[in-house]
């Protein structure tokens, strides 16, 4: 639990979220424990990464505890996920899948979108 109690730490000194929503986070790993026995303790992250297709570069990097799963997702900008069906992240999440579950490219907007389960 110290390791993503850091990650939400490192979120908020890198500005990826506020100090309230960081505090809303941390509150949250105290009911971790519902959570862990809903997807059998298998899955640790949820990581996005959106990539700039033109310039090569990461515009998006979000590490997210399996346990806020839910929580978190609301912390990857909109604009870049249109495409995505949170709805079945959250599913596979659920059901202990593992890997890369959301591999999108999209032309118009040069941006690429992966969403992994580890």
């Amino acid at each position: 639990m110290d390791e993503e109690r850091m990650s939400i730490l490192k979120m908020i000194e890198s500005g990826t979220i506020s100090a309230q929503e960081g505090m809303e986070l941390l509150a949250a790993l105290d009911q971790k424990p519902v959570a862990a026995q809903t997807t059998g303790g298998n899955i640790k992250w949820l990581r996005v990464r959106v990539y700039d297709m033109k310039s090569n570069r990461q515009k998006v990097n979000v590490n997210i505890p399996y346990g806020l799963v839910k929580f978190g997702l609301k912390f990857v900008p909109k604009e870049y996920v249109k495409d995505v069906n949170m709805d079945e992240i959250m599913e596979a999440v659920k059901n202990g899948e593992q890997g890369k579950i959301v591999d999108i490219f999209d032309e118009e907007d040069g941006v690429r979108v992966e969403v992994t389960v580890e």
